[in-house]
C-alpha cells in the first residue's frame, strides 16, 4: 500500500502514543542503540552481509545524485536554502523505486514502491528546503521496513547503525552544507541541534560503558577532536563546533550544555530515549507528516484516510512563539551552515541561531 499521513489532531497523537505500532518503533530504535553499546564507529561486524552492502551501495547512488546538482556559484547569495536541492529531490524521487528494486531483488514491486516513500522523505522537504528530526525518522522507518520485509534481521543491527546510518549521517551533512538546508522549524536553542536527534541517542549508548570519557568531556575541544571519528556523539559536537563558530556551546546549544552535566553516559542514554518519545514521536507538528503503511499500520481510532490535507506551512495555526523541539512552523530559520558559508565569501554577519 502507498503510505498515508493520518495524524491530524492531538487526540490522534494520544492514540498513536499508546499504540503497539509506536511501541514497536521505539523498541526497534532501542534495539539498534543497544547493538552498538560500548563500540567505536569502526567496530562493525565482519563479514558485511550482502543486504547491508546493498543498502550502502544504494546510499552511494544517492551521493551520485547529489553530485549531479552542484550549487551555481554565480547565484545570488542567500542565508536560506539553495534551490538546487529541489533538483536533487526530484531526481531521487523519480528513481528511488527502481534503485530499491535493483539493490534488493527479494522485494516485490509494491514493497519497493512503499519503501521509496520513506527513502525519498528522509532527506528533507522539497518546498521549504529544510531538514529536521521528522525526516530523520523517515530513514529509520525505511530501515524498519527493510527489516519487516526480510531484507535485514536482528543480526545486522550493529552494521545497520555503524555502516548504514553512519553513511546516511555523512550524506546529510553533505546536503546540509552544500544546499544550506534550513532547520525544520523554529525550535532554535530548544533542540539538541538544528537537524538531528538519533546520532546523540545512538552515541550515548556507544559511550555508556566508557571508563574515562564523561558527558562533560564535550567541552574539551582536544577530546572532541580526538574522538569525533570514533563516537557518534563526539562527531555531532565536532560538526556543531565547525558550523557554529560565533559562540560557545553553552550559548547556542544550551540543552546539550545541560545534558553535559549528567554524571554518566548511561543516564544520558536513558534520558535520550525518553526525550525522543516525548519530543519527536509525541509532537503533532512532527508526527502530522508521519506515513503509515503495511509495516507501520495506522492505529485504530485515528482520523480516517483521505482527510489529511498536506500541512500548509504558510497558513499555519500553530503558535509561532511556542518553542518546542522540532516545531515545523513559525518563522523560517536560516541555518548556521549558511551563516558560516556566507561569512567565508563576504562580510561577517551577526549570529542569528
Amino acid at each position: 500500500m502507498i503510505p498515508q499521513k493520518r495524524l491530524l489532531t492531538q487526540e490522534d497523537i494520544e492514540i498513536w502514543k499508546g499504540s503497539s505500532v509506536c511501541e514497536n518503533l521505539v523498541e526497534y530504535i532501542c534495539e539498534l542503540a543497544i547493538s552498538i553499546k560500548g563500540l567505536k564507529n569502526d567496530q562493525f561486524e565482519e563479514p558485511i552481509h550482502e543486504s547491508v552492502e546493498g543498502c550502502m551501495h544504494l546510499l552511494e547512488q544517492v551521493r551520485s545524485i547529489i553530485e549531479k546538482f552542484p550549487v551555481k556559484q554565480d547565484a545570488e547569495t542567500s542565508r536560506f536554502g539553495k534551490v538546487e536541492f529541489r533538483d536533487f529531490y526530484d531526481e531521487l524521487k523519480s528513481t528511488s523505486r527502481a534503485m530499491l528494486s535493483q539493490e534488493f531483488k527479494s522485494l516485490s514491486q509494491s514493497q519497493a514502491e512503499e519503501l521509496a516513500v520513506y527513502l525519498t522523505e528522509a532527506w528533507g522537504d522539497r518546498e521549504r528546503i529544510d531538514y529536521g528530526s521528522g525526516h530523520e525518522l523517515n530513514f529509520i522507518c525505511f530501515l524498519y521496513g527493510l527489516r519487516d520485509f526480510g531484507v535485514f534481521d536482528s543480526s545486522h543491527n550493529r552494521n545497520v547503525v555503524l555502516k548504514i546510518f553512519s553513511q546516511y549521517l555523512s550524506l546529510m551533512r553533505l546536503l546540509e552544507t552544500r544546499y544550506w538546508l534550513e532547520p525544520a522549524g523554529s525550535h532554535g536553542v530548544w533542540g539538541l541541534d538544528d537537524y538531528h536527534f538519533l546520532p546523540f541517542l545512538f552515541g550515548a549508548f556507544q559511550l555508556s560503558t566508557h571508563k574515562h570519557l564523561k558527558p562533560k568531556s564535550i567541552h574539551n575541544s582536544d577530546m572532541v577532536e580526538m574522538f569525533a571519528n570514533q563516537y557518534l556523539y563526539f562527531g555531532c559536537i565536532a560538526f556543531i563546533n565547525e558550523v557554529k563558530t560565533t559562540a560557545t556551546l553553552r550559548w547556542h546549544s544550551p540543552m546539550l550544555d545541560d545534558i553535559s552535566g549528567v554524571k554518566t553516559w548511561s543516564k544520558v542514554a536513558e534520558g535520550m530515549v525518553k526525550m525522543y518519545k516525548v519530543e519527536v514521536l509525541g509532537k503533532l507538528p512532527i508526527m502530522q507528516h508521519f506515513f503509515f503503511g503495511s509495516f507501520l499500520p495506522c492505529p485504530d481510532g485515528v482520523s480516517p484516510p483521505g482527510t489529511h490535507a498536506d500541512h500548509d506551512h504558510h497558513h499555519c495555526k500553530h503558535n509561532p512563539l511556542q518553542n518546542t523541539w522540532g516545531d515545523c512552523c513559525g518563522i523560517r530559520v536560516p541555518s548556521a551552515v549558511a551563516a558560516t558559508g556566507s561569512q567565508k565569501g563576504g562580510p561577517k554577519r551577526l549570529p542569528f541561531d
